[in-house]
């Protein structure tokens, strides 16, 4: 089996895992299960979980496509490239309730056929309301996981996430962060195939940090001065995803699937005008944490 196709089964299996620890979580609803084929090579596997007793809606997305090289991809590759192969996971969760926050994860793998290939992901956690001992619980697992690899991973990915998981036109990032990372190759300090279990590894820790979050919060009671603050803050989320997320770029440049790249979207969501949050409110506080560089292990 070469590497693609290593890659691939291997995001596949991880695909099942996460669908089977969330549908166990959610205790209602399952994932339902779509195959689906790219107009020029490959297809995926698109799983969706909806009003569920936890989930409001969620995907697990799978994919494994080929095609020409995109005009904006151009500058990224060898000169000489003009076909891709790229395989991935990507996932979004948008709970009922306010008080678990909304989560993604992406892990992703690309080749060329002029011999460019790397590894790209991220996760990241957007709590409508945030609770600084679970944004210490987030962070330090995705540090632990980090370090079995490269101890600069941590800090180089997790300063990554803040520049990228940011609405520059609101000056607010997306949530708490978490890593991010892309163009990451093989060198004398890490092979492919360690490069491939840092991406699984990660895909472990969505397991991990999300299931106890979810149980940790989910009987918590909320009102509906709770809800339009969440409806609020899945707007920016929402922007965030049309505007900057190069996945949703991707998809839309490469003619992927439509209802599997706007997954990513909430069933509902709000755009108050000029909306402020009250004086000394737990939304107040909330903005005020939706910055770059907060040390959250500290």
């Amino acid at each position: 089996m070469d590497f693609k196709e290593q890659v691939k089964l291997a995001f596949q299996q991880a695909q099942q895992k996460i669908c089977k620890a969330l549908e166990e979580v959610d205790g209602k609803s399952n994932f339902s299960i779509e195959e689906w084929a790219h107009l020029e090579g490959g297809g995926g596997i698109t799983r969706v979980i909806q009003q569920g007793n936890v989930f409001e809606k969620g995907g697990v997305n799978f994919s494994a496509v080929q095609g020409k090289i995109p005009a904006f991809m151009k500058s990224q590759v060898n000169a000489e490239a003009a076909h891709f192969f790229a395989t991935g996971i990507s996932i979004v969760i948008h709970p009922e309730s306010p008080m678990v926050p909304i989560i993604h994860m992406n892990v992703r793998y690309f080749q060329t056929d002029a011999g460019d290939a790397w590894f790209g992901g991220g996760i990241d956690l957007t709590p409508i309301y945030i609770d600084d001992e679970q944004a210490r619980f987030f962070h330090n697992a995705l540090k632990l996981t980090c370090d079995r690899f490269q101890s600069h991973y941590y800090p180089e990915f997790k300063q990554w996430a803040d520049e990228y998981f940011f609405n520059e036109h609101r000056n607010e990032t997306r949530g708490i962060g978490g890593i991010f990372y892309d163009y990451i190759k093989p060198d004398e300090s890490i092979s492919q195939d360690q490069l491939l279990q840092f991406a699984i590894a990660l895909t472990d820790t969505f397991v991990d940090v999300y299931v106890p979050l979810v149980q940790e919060n989910r009987t918590k009671p909320f009102t509906p001065h709770h809800k339009e603050w969440q409806l609020i803050r899945r707007g920016r989320y929402v922007e965030f995803n049309l505007v900057y997320d190069r996945g949703t770029k991707f998809g839309l440049e490469t003619k992927g699937r439509i209802e599997s790249i706007l997954m990513s979207l909430p069933e509902f969501a709000s755009w108050k005008y000029q909306h402020q949050a009250e004086v000394e409110s737990d939304e107040e506080y909330t903005l005020s944490k939706l910055k770059k560089g907060i040390d959250w292990l500290n």
